[in-house]
């Protein structure tokens, strides 16, 4: 095996025995993103809720320089008022060891890609999008550390538009009127709320968590505003979501060709197959010059796995293919051995006009079909299904030639300042690049981004 592919082991294996690849596929990963399961969770919840007698609580979890956190925070005041239920603030830092693989980069991405969503969500963005001062930190800790939930959802918004303009003076006022807490007593405050995410299994900030689920920021906050009024705790029913879910909205002008959509898809991640399909429908519709640069799954490139976000993200991928339509389960892992096959066979693919097609095929019959891509059927089927000859493919598979290829799209990736996947990046007709984010929930705004560019030409 290439030292570039060395097993991890553990929770980041990618050469799991049979057994465990089954085990992982039908009862990890088919299972927690089966709408029963979700269903299940929630109405053994709501059943011990009210036998308890209790009010619905959210515990949001807020880390100061996560512009995620920023965005979020801004609705924590209407969403309180506007549902039936308890909102329980806590500060925390960002995620760290195997749940943090970038955190440098993750900081930075999510200042960027903040500041891009913001004006879409009606919420209010630093024009600066630079990090705080260390000092500054600090101090919009103490101030936030020192109130109880009310208050913290009371100065929230003040606290973080001072602290991302870099005011230390406003700062200082908010200080003297709300009162701060020593440094030791800040750093307490947060490793509990720490302590608190970590129990509740969980480890990245802008959270909602409510009833054994999570709910990542503006994104995700249309699933628990959805979720509360089912349950009858929206106070204004039938008005519209404070975060509704964003719609690609495909629009009605073409390019010919002009502008370059390039995807960085992995075969073995879930959110690249519930959003591959429709990013190449985008590129088909719209007219742009489409480049797909598949790269390696992160395990299989040396970035680190752990079960608490692999549970998080099978959830979240369920949801979120049910709430767009798109087909999601049976699961079978295609991690380690099938995906090199797959890749193996990509660029002879690639030559018979159909590299796109395999790489569609495999994700769907991996994360839609669970289908054993282990085997050798499991490939024929992929690769008849993407309309290819099973014949001529077998004469390919365990060619390496599509290694270095790999590396430089991986390569290309971390120079735009990502390295998950799918990633995005739109570049104009001289090349420039105009949008580089990562993740399946970006694809709208880089439909409204094509629409936008089209339209200043006119």
């Amino acid at each position: 095996m290439n030292e570039t592919f060395k097993d991890q082991g553990g929770a980041s294996t990618s050469e799991p025995s049979r057994l465990l690849r089954w085990v992982t596929s039908r009862l990890f990963m088919t299972r927690l993103a089966h709408a029963d399961y979700q269903r299940k969770s929630r109405e053994k919840h709501e059943r011990q809720r009210a036998k308890a007698g209790s009010r619905g609580l959210i515990e949001y979890f807020h880390q100061v320089d996560d512009g995620y956190s920023y965005l979020a925070a801004q609705l924590l005041q209407q969403f309180s008022e506007r549902y039936d239920v308890d909102v329980v603030c806590h500060l925390v830092s960002g995620p760290v060891g195997d749940n943090a693989p970038e955190p440098e980069l993750l900081l930075k991405l999510a200042i960027e890609d903040a500041g891009h969503i913001a004006p879409h969500y009606g919420l209010e963005f630093s024009a600066a999008r630079k990090l705080p001062a260390c000092e500054l930190l600090e101090q919009a800790n103490a101030i936030l550390a020192k109130q109880d939930s009310a208050g913290f959802i009371e100065c929230v918004v003040a606290v973080n538009t001072a602290l991302w303009n870099h005011d230390q003076a406003a700062l200082t006022a908010l200080a003297d009127h709300f009162g701060a807490l020593a440094p030791a007593d800040t750093v307490r405050q947060v490793e509990q709320g720490n302590a608190r995410r970590n129990a509740l299994g969980h480890y990245s900030a802008a959270m909602f968590y409510y009833g054994n689920e999570w709910f990542w920021g503006v994104d995700r906050l249309y699933h628990l505003e959805s979720l509360l009024a089912e349950l009858g705790l929206d106070n204004r029913s039938g008005e519209p979501l404070l975060a509704p879910r964003k719609d690609m909205e495909i629009g009605s002008l073409r390019d010919t060709g002009t502008l370059t959509f390039e995807i960085y898809p992995s075969l073995r991640s879930p959110y690249t197959a519930i959003i591959f399909d429709r990013a190449l429908e985008l590129a088909r519709t719209t007219g742009v010059n489409l480049v797909v640069k598949p790269v390696l799954p992160m395990v299989m490139r040396g970035v680190p796995a752990t079960r608490e976000k692999g549970t998080y993200i099978m959830r979240d991928c369920g949801r979120e293919a049910r709430a767009a339509g798109t087909a999601f389960g049976p699961i079978y892992d295609p991690i380690g051995h099938p995906v090199r096959q797959c890749y193996s066979i990509y660029p002879w693919a690639c030559q018979q006009g159909k590299g796109n097609e395999l790489l569609s095929s495999f994700l769907r019959c991996a994360f839609a079909e669970g289908v054993n891509t282990n085997k050798l059927s499991g490939l024929q089927k992929v690769v008849e299904q993407a309309g290819l000859d099973w014949k001529d493919a077998q004469t390919h598979l365990g060619d390496f030639a599509w290694e270095s290829e790999l590396e430089q799209n991986r390569l290309a990736m971390y120079d735009a300042g990502l390295w998950g996947v799918p990633s995005f990046r739109l570049l104009d007709e001289e090349g420039k690049q105009v949008l580089a984010l990562w993740g399946q929930d970006r694809l709208w705004l880089f439909a409204r981004e094509i629409q936008r560019l089209l339209a200043d030409r006119k």
